[in-house]
């Protein structure tokens, strides 16, 4: 069984009971033993940026991370037992020999389903009081992909997206049209009570009061990234956008080489933050360029685009960056960044506090 999350240490994954080191590996069969041992999963310093190895599957739920003492003990809880239910979802679909793709979306809809996140149940409002939902999907072996932008009334926008790289000739799809596709396939009419959150309300009327300060601007993104036994990687986003956002506002979410992007040649990713700013500054797709044409390590090439390129373009954010060696980098120019993932020997760590991410 999973044991309970606790504040940022190391959590022993004993019902991991297939070659989770087959992921790594390309082996399919043998049992795992959990060491537990938090210098296999700690973060270290290796090529001047932060690195963690031997990393199976990561999650993220958005830019920006909590003081300690700011939320109750069940709040965090909450928090720390979403993140691991989406990392148990993705795994069990690896252990299963199933791909990576299937692992991301597995994850995501998890926590697009969890009201404490800015996806799905829990997405925020736009400036009309609507929820306006974008993901996207894509696969490292192949590059496929797709995405969805302005879904009004989709439960699990990431099965949508991924439907529309499978059962369409098409990338991207928006609003109206990709909720009537999402129907014509089979995927049940969601009305938009569904999406109501008294919290997410409480944000919306606080930023209609001016002037609203930069925490009502920014949503909670999330996102997923993985690695499967053939050495398939993928990656997943979806949000619900910013709170108070005008109507028909794309952020970069949805946009294949700004939020998410997979390579199996470099890395799978997954953004968060000022979505505007990684559209200008294609972030997702910069980072696999620097790893491809310039040789960089994921943790370099990461670090230069997250810390260094998107504040010099005026705004903050992280990512989740995985590439097909297990070896995870999760820069940020926030002050944290809330994210989980699981190591080869099946250690799980959460780590929603600033003061448990890693050094930017």
């Amino acid at each position: 069984m999973f044991s309970r999350p606790q504040r940022g240490i190391l959590i022993p994954l004993a019902a991991i009971t297939l070659g989770l080191a087959g992921a790594l590996s390309g082996s399919t069969a043998g049992a795992v033993a959990p060491t537990g041992d938090p210098a296999a999963a700690a973060p270290e310093t290796a090529d001047g940026a932060t690195v963690v190895r031997n990393v199976v599957m990561a999650v993220h739920g958005g830019a920006g991370s909590l003081p300690r003492g700011s939320i109750t003990p069940e709040q965090e809880q909450a928090f720390r037992s979403g993140l691991e239910r989406a990392l148990r979802a993705g795994v069990a679909a690896i252990n299963e020999g199933r791909p990576s793709l299937d692992a991301v979306e597995a994850a995501v809809r998890v926590l697009e389903d969890d009201p404490n996140f800015n996806a799905g149940k829990g997405a925020v409002f736009n400036t009309d009081g609507e929820q306006e939902l974008d993901a996207s999907i894509m696969n490292g072996r192949d590059q496929r992909s797709g995405a969805v932008a302005g879904v009004h009334n989709t439960k699990n926008p990431i099965s949508l997206a991924r439907m529309v790289m499978e059962r369409s000739r098409h990338v991207l799809m928006a609003g109206r049209g990709a909720d009537i596709f999402a129907l014509q396939n089979g995927v049940p009419y969601t009305t938009q009570d569904y999406f109501f959150t008294q919290r997410r309300w409480d944000a919306l009327i606080a930023a209609k009061n001016p002037p609203p300060s930069a925490a009502d601007l920014v949503g909670e993104t999330v996102g997923a990234v993985a690695i499967d036994r053939n050495r398939d990687i993928a990656a997943a986003t979806s949000t619900g956008g910013l709170t108070n956002k005008l109507v028909g506002r794309v952020g970069d979410s949805p946009i294949i080489g700004a939020g998410t992007y997979a390579n199996n040649r470099t890395l799978a990713i997954s953004c968060t933050g000022t979505g505007e700013v990684f559209i200008r500054g294609v972030a997702a797709y910069d980072i696999s360029a620097q790893m491809e044409y310039g040789g960089r390590s994921v943790q370099r090439a990461a670090a230069n685009v997250i810390t260094e390129k998107i504040p010099a373009l005026g705004a903050t954010g992280g990512a989740i960056a995985l590439d097909p060696n297990g070896r995870l980098a999760t820069p940020h120019s926030t002050d944290g960044l809330i994210n989980a993932y699981i190591t080869r020997d099946g250690t799980i760590v959460t780590r929603i506090y600033n003061d448990e991410t890693p050094p930017r």
